[in-house]
């Protein structure tokens, strides 16, 4: 079936917006994926950055300024669901409130030429975004950022090289957010993307866990954030026993275990099958799921809260740095099984998070246990209120403080 009909029929027996969160995701497979033996880097980016002779921002760093400071941040094109675009957003905006300037250039290899108007438009007409002052702007080889930029910050892995190559002393900086090797097999852009860790930047991690690992393994310098909840958007509203769960679902995302998930999801409708299974975060349409199930789609973030206070257990995995979902499910009453790990473990250890080990049919049974727990609205309640005070204030402070200490006291000094 081709897309147009497969929009056509979803507007008829889903309505628009569904119809519409379909199409969205069906055009992200079918548009915004790479083609094999291409990657997401430039080849002449690739190229001109030789991360084994230190750069001009290494051997000459600038005066400290922690006023003002105007700062440029690399990105591939942002979707209307993307966890992580939505998150350095979130931190551009801290930036800009703090009296800081902000300018997005978007970064891609694709063929697809940037369309900065329909960018513009979704950033407006969903709540996940936050209305950021900066300018937008498509990332230009041949013009590169401004001269009188003071502070460069790459995002994902490939943003890294135009960040290098910007011809001046201006700070460098890494937002990471994830291991990003770790979304490879061993091969040429595991070892790109290995190597930005290389680059002599200042890391600002979400989470221990990462900053962790790219200064013990690396040699990275950094800071990190803590994860929070989004007051706005997740509460705990139902009250009543709940016997429905949710299976944080993105096929096209290998670390989050689709195939896994599914595994787990199977063995707990053959032991129950009077359990509601609710999939969120992608369309699931297009796969195989040998169960019934209700497909939510990618939801705008403002519906989520809704879905996430009907049910009483989540299956969220992170087989690289944790999703910021936990939290967030938390916050709605909803106990998070997720895999076990210092991955994990290292981000925000709390009781009310269900650590299990990856086995399909251990997890299956733990989410049946809270289903039925006696205590489930109890537990649910007090897991909310433990979550209450947690907001991203705190994190912004912590991004804004690093940032500040950073710029004031130069590369060499910047790791703790």
């Amino acid at each position: 079936m081709s897309l147009f009909s497969r929009a056509v029929t979803s507007l008829k027996s889903e309505g628009p917006r569904q119809a519409a969160s379909r199409v969205f995701n069906r055009l992200a497979i079918d548009l915004n994926t790479n083609k094999p033996g291409e990657s997401l880097v430039h080849p002449d980016d690739a190229v001109a950055v030789d991360w084994t002779v230190p750069a001009l921002f290494e051997t000459d760093p600038p005066q400290p300024v922690t006023e003002n400071v105007k700062t440029a941040w690399i990105i591939s094109p942002p979707g209307r669901t993307s966890g992580g675009h939505q998150n350095a957003f979130r931190f551009m905006d801290f930036l800009e409130k703090a009296g800081h300037s902000v300018t997005v250039y978007f970064y891609t290899t694709e063929s697809k030429p940037i369309d900065l108007a329909a960018i513009r438009l979704m950033l407006q007409t969903t709540s996940a975004y936050p209305d950021l002052r900066g300018e937008l702007r498509i990332y230009d080889q041949a013009v590169g950022l401004d001269a009188d930029t003071q502070a460069i910050f790459a995002t994902g892995w490939e943003t890294a090289y135009p960040a290098h190559r910007h011809p001046s002393n201006a700070r460098r900086f890494y937002f990471t957010q994830d291991f990003e090797p770790a979304f490879y097999a061993s091969g040429s852009d595991y070892v790109l993307a290995e190597n930005t860790y290389r680059f002599g930047f200042h890391g600002i991690s979400a989470g221990k866990w990462l900053s962790k690992k790219l200064t013990d393994d690396y040699g990275m310098p950094g800071d990190h954030y803590d994860y929070a909840v989004d007051k706005q958007h997740y509460s705990f509203t139902n009250t009543s026993r709940r016997g429905e769960v949710l299976f944080y679902a993105r096929p096209p995302t290998s670390r989050r275990a689709f195939e896994f998930g599914r595994l787990v999801l199977t063995e707990l409708h053959r032991l129950r099958p009077d359990i509601t299974i609710n999939m969120v975060g992608w369309d699931i349409s297009p796969y195989w799921v040998p169960f019934p199930y209700v497909n939510h789609t990618a939801l705008d973030i403002s519906q989520l809260n809704e879905v996430y206070n009907r049910c009483a257990a989540g299956l969220i995995l992170s087989l690289t740095n944790m999703s910021l979902l936990p939290m967030e499910v938390m916050s709605s009453g909803v106990v998070p099984v997720v895999n076990d790990g210092p991955n994990t473990r290292e981000i925000f250890e709390s009781p009310y998070m269900d650590y299990q080990p990856l086995s399909p049919g251990a997890m299956a049974r733990r989410m049946i246990e809270i289903v039925d727990d006696a205590r489930q609205v109890e537990h649910a309640r007090e897991m909310a209120e433990s979550v209450a005070r947690i907001d991203w204030a705190d994190p912004g402070v912590m991004f804004i403080e690093a940032f500040d200490r950073a710029m004031a006291e130069g590369p060499s000094t910047m790791a703790r």
